[in-house]
């Protein structure tokens, strides 16, 4: 398996969402036009500009030149909140808004990200199977790791994104809270060199301690060859 070197990382939600306490926040992600009814579209796009702000700068830069970096998506869930609001229009007999079907293509927020920062490699989207929360997933990168040793990209953008279940009871509900999980290594600092095939926590949490996620939740990592 090819070594790969991470270039930049992005979070959703970021050290800044932690309250004083060091317990995570519930901040509102911003809106994003052209998708409704969901936020998965917005939290994968919120993620990317993230990390691709942090290696490329603004993304409205007069001097922004093509970059042959492909967009990677993984969730084990997917979009959710778009899935049911169809099935709900779909079941009541009501016109189900053309606008749902449209987001309900992961590729959809991951062409509007390529638009806005000039990226020309390939448009991938997989659900592998058990994504952790915050983490990448081993297979993203394996996949991440071909893409490049195929020429088909200069480096891969890969996000994890899975959405909060809004529509399953709230976990641990009229129970004590469980004690948080112990932390798992970080990932290697921009600059290192994870092996997809010796890391298998390389979307690792860093930064400040926190508890399990239980909101949306994403992370994204800028990689290329090493």
């Amino acid at each position: 398996m090819s070594r790969l070197r991470i270039l930049a990382e992005g979070r959703w939600p970021g050290p800044e969402a932690l309250d004083e306490s060091g317990r995570a926040a519930a901040p509102a992600l911003p809106p994003l036009p052209g998708f409704a009814a969901s936020s998965f579209s917005p939290l994968v796009a919120e993620t990317a500009e993230r990390c691709l702000r942090a290696h490329f700068g603004p993304a409205d830069a007069p001097d922004r030149a093509l970059s042959r970096t492909a967009l990677l998506l993984a969730s084990g869930g997917g979009d959710r909140a778009t899935a049911r609001a169809i099935d709900a229009a779909a079941a009541s007999g009501r016109r189900v808004p053309p606008l749902l079907f449209f987001q309900s293509n992961p590729n959809a927020v991951l062409g509007l990200v390529a638009a806005r920062w000039k990226l020309t490699g390939p448009v991938v989207a997989v659900s592998p199977p058990g994504s952790v929360p915050g983490e990448v997933p081993p297979d993203a990168l394996e996949l991440a790791a071909l893409l490049l040793a195929d020429g088909d990209a200069d480096q891969v953008l890969v996000i994890a994104a899975e959405q909060a279940d809004e529509a399953a009871p709230s976990e641990g509900a009229g129970q004590p809270a469980p004690a948080a999980r112990p932390e798992r290594p970080g990932p290697p600092r921009p600059g290192e060199q994870p092996q997809p095939d010796e890391q298998p926590h390389p979307g690792g949490r860093s930064g400040p301690a926190a508890p399990p996620p239980h909101g949306d939740t994403a992370v994204a990592l800028l990689v290329t060859l090493a």
